[in-house]
C-alpha cells in the first residue's frame, strides 16, 4: 500500500521466500498509477529468535497493540473501499482511534495515527457515510504540524490536508477553503521531484481545483500553466482554467484588465485547438462568453458579432444527440436576446425562445442545469412581452421565474441574478393590472438580493436598479412622492455603484435624467452632471479615436444630452451652470484628444518633472492611439490593455499635478469664470437647441451671461428649416447664376425674424455692442446645420437703403466649442516667422471626382496675393500626394487648400481632402501636432459641417485643422463652385494682405468685407458657403 491507503498490488511471495534472498535488495514492482511505476526495495533478514521456549517473539517484533491495530485499520479500510460497506469503516475508525490513543503528544508515531484515521473519516465523508468533515481537516492540520518542513513526510500531510480543505470546499462553498488549498498547493509543488508520482497527482489535481478567483488563486494557475509548456497535451486546459478564474474575478470586481486577459487566454485555447479537436466546441462557447461579458460591460459591437459567431459554430458541433447541445442552445439564446435588445429584430426573440424550449425537453426536471433554462426561458418571454404587448409571455414569464427560484438553494452564490428577473416581470405586470402585490414582492426580493451581495460586488448595480424600477412604476400609479424619491434615490447609487461597467451606469444615468425631467425632480442637474462624467471617464479609456465614437454614439436618447442640460439649467435660472455644462457635454471628442497636447508653460516652470512625465505619457498614449485600431483581435485586445495602463498612469500624474498650488483644477471641466475669457474680442452666443426650449446664451466680455429666448422656435422647427435649407442649396446649383435665390431668400429672412434679431436686440440695447464689432457663434445640434450667419431680413426702408443684415451689424465667426477657441488663442502666443503654401489637387484621378479646371489659376492667384517678403511654395499636380500635404501643413504656418472636400456622414473621421494617391483624411490631420500654425484656408467643399448622427461633437476637416495647431480657418458648410471660388479667394487675400501683414486674427474681417463686395459676381449660396472659425 501507498501512504494515502490506495491498493495498488498484493505481495504474491511467502515470508519464507522472501527471507531466501538473505541480505540482498528486493525490489517489488506494481502497475502504473498515474503515469509513474510504484516500485518497492525490501531487504529482509531474522534480527531475533525465540528467547524461551514458548517462542515468544521478542519486544522488538510486536511493539504492543500499535502494529496490530494499524495493520487492522488499513486491512478494513481497503474492504471499504473496495466494497462500500459503512462496517468495515467503523471498524477502520475503531482501530485507528485506538492507535490514535495509544500515541500521546510526544510520541514519534502520532502524526501517522493521525494522518490513518484522518484519512478514513474523509473516505467516509466523500461517500457521505460520514459528516464530521470539520473534525477530519483538524486531524490533518494536526499531524501537518507534528511533521513540519524538513520531515520526510511533511509532503504527504501537506497533500492530505489540501484534499480534505478542496473537498470540504466542494460540499460546504466556504471560499477560505479553496483559497488555503491553493497556498498549499502553491508551497507543495516546489518540494514535489520531477517525475515522482506525488508530483504528476499534485499537478493534475491543481489543474482540476475549483475555480478560485483570490490573488493565490489565480497565481496558483499561473504557475500550473508554467508546467504545461507550448505542444503539451494539457496545456489548453490549463489556459482555460486560468481564464475561468480570471474571469470570475472580473464577474466580482468588474476589472476590465481581467476580462481582456480572460478573453487572450481563451483566443491562445481556439489556436492551440483547430478544427476536428475534440474540445473546439467547448472552447469556443467559453470564448463567446467571455466576449459576451466583455460587450456588456464595455459595449464593443464587435466583442458582440464575434460572440454570435463563435456560438453559431459551436451549436453546429452539437448536433442532435449531442451531450452538450443544451448548453449550446442556451448561449446562443443568451446571446441572440442581446442582439435584439440591441437591433430589435423580432426574429431573434423569437428564435431565442424556440431555442430555450429545445433546451429545457433536453434538460428536464431533475437536471442540474433545469432551472437555468427556466430563467433564461423565462428572461426571453418577458424581453418579447416588452416588444409585442402579449400578456400570456408575461404571465408565463413570471411562472418560469418563481419556479426557477424556487429550484435554486438559498445558499447558492447566483440566486441574486433570479431574484432580480422576478422583480422586474412583477414590476411589469404591476404596471399593466396595478395590483399592489406584485410591487411589494418586487421590492421585497431586490431588498432580498442586497443582503446577500458584499457592498462593492458588480451586481449590486442591479439591485439598485430593480429598486429604482419597482419605486417608479408604484409612483406612476400611486403618485406617492416618497416612491420618487426612493426611486431617485436608487437612480443615484446604481449609477454611481463603482465597480459596475460604464455602460451600464451610463444607461442608468440617462434614464435618470429622463425621468426627472418627466417628473420635474430637482435631481435633474444633478443626473445630467453623472452622465456627462460617465460618459468621459468611459470615452476615456478607449484606445482610438474612432472608437471613442463609437462609444459615444451606442446610446439610445445620449444625442441630446449636452443640450437638454444646457436646457434644463437655462430653464432652473442658472445660467453659469448651462455655460459648464453646455461646454462638458459637447465636443467630448476634441476634448479628450486636447488632454494629451495641454499646453504647459506655468506646469514646467513650477514642476519641470511632472511637466515632463506628463508629456511622456501623453506622447505614449497619442502613439497607442494608432496601433489600437489594429484588425487583428488578438492585437487589439492587447494594444487596448496596453492603453489602460498608460491611461491609468497618465491619471496618477494629473492627481500629482492637481495636488500643486494653482493648479487644482488641472484638467477639469472648465468653469463659467475660466470659459469667459473668449468674450475678451467679442460675445460669444450659444444657440441651444433642445427638446425642452429653444434660446440663446451671450456670454458678455464681463459678468453674467444673458438668456435670449425664441419663443418661436422649437427642436421640430430647426429641423424642418434645415432640411429645407438643404433642398434650397440643391436647388440653387442647379440654377443660373443671374437668377434670383427666392426659397434662400425666403430662409434667410426666417433665421433673421426668429433666431437672430432677438439676439441683436440684446447685443444692441442691452449689451451696447458697438456696430462692427466681433461676434462669435457656437451653435448646438440642429442649429449646427443651419448658416446663421446668413440671417437677413431682405427688406428695404422707406427711403429705399437696405435694412441691416447680421453681416451688415458684426464680423461673425463661429467655434466649434468654447474650449476650441481658448485653445487657440493660448496657441496664439507660440508665434514663428509666417510660410505660406498653396496645395492644389484639380486632377484627382479616376473615381475620385470630377476634375477641377480653375485649381491651378486659383494656385497662381494666390501666389501674386501673398505679399513677396514671405517664404511662398506651391504643391499641385502629380505632388499634390497625401504625404506632400500633411508635410507641407507641418511645414508651413499659413496654408490655402484648394481640392476636392468629401464628408463621411457614417464615419467622420474619414471625411477627407482628396489628393494624387490616398486621401488625406480627417484622422490623418488630427494625429499631428502644429502648435505654430496659424491659418487655413480651405477652398473644397463640405469641410465645416459635421455628421448628423454627433452634431454636438463638431467632427469636420475645419475643427479638425483647428485642433491640429491653426488658429484661423476658413471653411465651407456644402459644395464649392470653383469657378466663382476663385473671385472669393481674389477679394480675400485682397482684403487680408492690404497693408502686407500676414495677421490671421483679420480673416473673419476680410471675408465679412468679400461677402459685400463679390455680390454682382458670386450668387447667393456661393456668398454664403464660406464661414471663419476661431480668432
Amino acid at each position: 500500500m501507498l501512504g494515502g491507503g490506495e491498493v495498488i498490488g498484493k505481495l504474491q511471495m511467502s515470508w519464507d521466500g522472501l527471507l531466501d534472498h538473505g541480505d540482498e535488495l528486493y525490489s517489488l514492482s506494481f502497475p502504473p498509477v498515474q503515469g509513474v511505476r510504484p516500485s518497492l526495495t525490501l531487504k529482509a533478514t531474522v534480527v531475533h529468535t525465540c528467547d524461551d521456549q514458548n517462542g515468544a517473539l521478542s519486544d522488538y517484533l510486536v511493539d504492543s497493540k500499535i502494529t496490530q491495530d494499524t495493520d487492522a485499520g488499513h486491512a478494513e479500510l481497503a474492504k471499504y473501499v473496495t466494497r462500500t460497506r459503512v462496517s468495515h469503516l467503523n471498524r477502520a475508525i475503531q482501530h485507528f482511534q485506538s492507535v490514535l490513543d495509544q500515541c500521546p503528544v510526544s510520541h514519534p508515531d502520532r502524526a501517522t495515527a493521525l494522518t490513518n484515521l484522518a484519512w478514513a473519516h474523509l473516505k467516509g465523508c466523500s461517500r457521505n457515510d460520514l459528516q464530521d468533515i470539520d473534525a477530519t481537516t483538524s486531524l490533518f492540520r494536526d499531524a501537518l504540524a507534528l511533521r513540519p518542513q524538513r520531515h520526510p513526510d511533511h509532503l504527504l500531510s501537506l497533500y492530505k490536508l489540501i484534499q480534505a480543505l478542496t473537498w470540504r470546499y466542494g460540499e460546504q462553498g466556504t471560499a477560505a477553503d479553496i483559497r488555503e488549498a491553493a497556498q498549499l498547493y502553491h508551497e507543495l509543488l516546489p518540494l514535489c521531484l520531477e517525475g515522482t508520482y506525488l508530483r504528476n497527482i499534485v499537478i493534475d489535481e491543481c489543474n482540476e481545483l475549483p475555480t478560485d478567483a483570490s490573488d493565490e488563486g489565480i497565481h496558483l494557475r499561473r504557475v500550473i500553466l508554467e508546467l504545461y509548456p507550448l505542444g503539451h497535451q494539457l496545456r489548453p486546459r490549463a489556459l482555460n482554467k486560468l481564464a475561468g478564474a480570471v474571469q470570475t474575478r472580473f464577474k466580482q470586481c468588474g476589472s476590465i484588465d481581467d476580462i481582456d486577459e480572460t478573453i487572450q487566454l481563451h483566443r491562445e485555447v481556439i489556436f492551440l485547438c483547430p478544427e476536428g479537436h475534440a474540445d473546439r466546441d467547448y472552447y469556443l462557447t467559453t470564448l463567446a462568453v467571455s466576449l459576451w461579458f466583455r460587450f456588456n460591460h464595455q459595449g464593443k459591437p464587435n466583442d458582440f458579432n464575434e460572440a454570435i459567431s463563435l456560438h453559431e459554430e459551436a451549436l453546429r458541433l452539437r448536433p442532435v444527440g449531442h451531450k452538450y447541445r443544451d448548453t449550446s442552445l442556451n448561449d446562443l439564446g443568451v446571446a441572440l436576446i442581446t442582439r435584439f435588445n440591441t437591433r430589435g429584430d423580432i426574429d431573434d426573440i423569437s428564435q431565442a425562445v424556440s431555442l430555450y424550449r429545445e433546451a429545457l425537453t433536453l434538460d428536464p426536471p431533475g437536471h442540474l442545469s433545469h432551472n437555468i433554462i427556466l430563467n433564461n426561458l423565462a428572461h426571453a418571454l418577458i424581453t418579447r412581452y416588452k416588444k409585442l404587448d402579449v400578456s400570456e409571455d408575461l404571465n408565463e414569464a413570471i411562472d418560469r421565474f418563481r419556479e426557477s427560484l424556487q429550484l435554486t438553494r438559498l445558499d447558492d452564490p447566483e440566486r441574486y441574478t433570479f431574484l432580480h428577473n422576478l422583480s422586474s416581470a412583477l414590476c411589469s405586470r404591476f404596471k399593466q393590472t396595478q395590483k399592489n402585490e406584485d410591487v411589494e414582492e418586487a421590492v421585497a426580493l431586490c431588498q432580498e438580493s442586497l443582503v446577500s451581495l458584499f457592498p462593492l460586488h458588480p451586481d449590486r448595480y442591479f439591485s439598485y436598479m430593480r429598486l429604482q424600477e419597482a419605486y417608479l412604476s408604484r409612483y406612476q400609479i400611486l403618485h406617492n412622492p416618497a416612491d420618487l424619491s426612493l426611486a431617485i434615490e436608487n437612480f443615484r447609487l446604481a449609477s454611481g455603484h463603482p465597480t459596475q461597467g460604464f455602460l451600464e451606469r451610463i444607461k442608468e444615468a440617462i434614464d435618470w435624467a429622463r425621468q426627472a425631467e418627466v417628473y420635474q425632480h430637482e435631481s435633474a442637474l444633478e443626473a445630467y452632471q453623472m452622465c456627462f462624467e460617465l460618459f468621459d471617464s468611459h470615452v476615456m479609456m478607449r484606445s482610438s479615436i474612432i472608437s471613442r465614437r463609437e462609444a459615444a454614439t451606442a446610446f439610445d436618447g445620449a444625442r441630446s444630452l449636452p443640450i437638454d442640460g444646457t436646457s434644463c439649467a437655462i430653464r432652473r435660472d442658472n445660467l453659469r451652470r448651462a455655460v459648464e455644462l453646455m461646454e462638458q457635454g459637447r465636443g467630448q471628442q476634441w476634448s479628450l484628444a486636447s488632454r494629451l497636447r495641454t499646453p504647459l508653460e506655468d506646469l514646467q516652470s513650477m514642476s519641470p518633472e511632472l511637466a515632463r512625465k506628463f508629456l511622456h505619457l501623453g506622447k505614449h498614449m497619442s502613439d497607442a492611439q494608432g496601433s489600437a485600431a489594429s484588425t487583428d483581435r488578438s492585437d487589439a485586445d492587447r494594444a487596448a490593455t496596453e492603453y489602460r495602463r498608460l491611461t491609468r498612469e497618465w491619471e496618477a500624474v494629473v492627481a500629482e499635478i492637481r495636488g500643486l498650488p494653482a493648479f487644482s483644477r488641472f484638467l477639469l471641466p472648465p468653469l463659467y469664470e475660466d470659459l469667459q475669457v473668449i468674450a475678451r474680442q467679442g460675445p460669444v452666443i450659444i444657440l441651444v437647441a433642445s427638446q425642452y426650449s429653444c434660446s440663446a446664451i451671450i456670454i458678455p466680455t464681463s459678468g453674467d451671461p444673458h438668456h435670449v429666448p425664441l419663443p418661436s422656435v422649437t427642436l421640430v422647427d430647426l429641423t424642418n428649416l434645415k432640411d429645407r435649407f438643404s433642398r434650397a442649396i440643391r436647388q440653387a446649383s442647379r440654377m443660373n447664376p443671374a437668377e434670383p435665390r427666392k426659397d434662400l431668400i425666403v430662409l434667410s429672412r426666417i433665421i433673421w425674424d426668429e433666431i437672430m434679431l432677438p439676439i441683436v436686440n440684446v447685443l444692441e440695447h442691452v449689451l451696447k455692442v458697438e456696430r462692427r464689432s466681433r461676434i462669435w457663434l457656437c451653435p448646438t445640434a440642429a442649429f449646427t446645420s443651419i448658416p446663421l450667419h446668413a440671417a437677413n431680413p431682405f427688406l428695404t426702408k422707406a427711403d429705399r437703403s437696405k435694412e441691416p443684415c447680421l453681416e451688415d451689424l458684426y464680423i461673425c465667426s463661429y467655434t466649434p466649442t468654447l474650449s476650441a477657441l481658448v485653445r487657440s488663442r493660448k496657441l496664439m502666443k507660440k508665434r514663428v516667422p509666417p510660410s505660406f503654401v498653396a496645395i492644389g489637387q484639380g486632377q484627382p484621378g479616376a473615381g475620385k471626382g470630377k476634375e477641377l479646371l480653375a485649381v491651378d489659376s486659383e494656385l497662381e492667384l494666390v501666389h501674386k496675393l501673398v505679399p513677396a517678403t514671405v517664404n511662398r511654395t506651391a504643391i499641385s499636380g502629380d505632388a499634390a500626394t497625401r504625404a506632400g500635404a500633411l508635410e507641407a501643413l507641418q511645414e508651413n504656418t499659413w496654408v490655402h487648400l484648394a481640392c476636392h472636400g468629401k464628408q463621411d456622414r457614417t464615419q467622420p473621421y474619414d471625411s477627407h481632402f482628396v489628393m494624387k494617391d490616398k486621401h488625406l483624411t480627417l484622422l490623418d490631420i488630427m494625429e499631428k501636432d502644429i502648435p505654430h500654425a496659424e491659418f487655413a484656408f480651405l477652398s473644397a467643399c463640405h469641410t465645416a459641417v459635421g455628421d448628423e448622427e454627433t452634431p454636438d461633437e463638431v467632427i469636420h476637416l475645419a475643427a479638425g485643422l483647428q485642433f491640429s495647431g491653426f488658429k484661423s480657418v476658413i471653411g465651407t458648410l456644402w459644395e464649392v463652385d470653383d469657378a466663382v471660388a476663385k473671385h472669393v479667394v481674389e477679394a480675400f487675400y485682397g482684403y487680408i494682405f492690404r497693408d502686407g501683414v500676414m495677421d490671421c486674427t483679420k480673416a473673419a474681417w476680410a471675408l465679412n468685407c468679400v461677402t459685400h463686395s463679390v455680390k454682382t459676381k458670386v450668387p447667393l449660396e456661393q456668398r454664403m458657403v464660406f464661414i471663419h472659425i476661431g480668432v
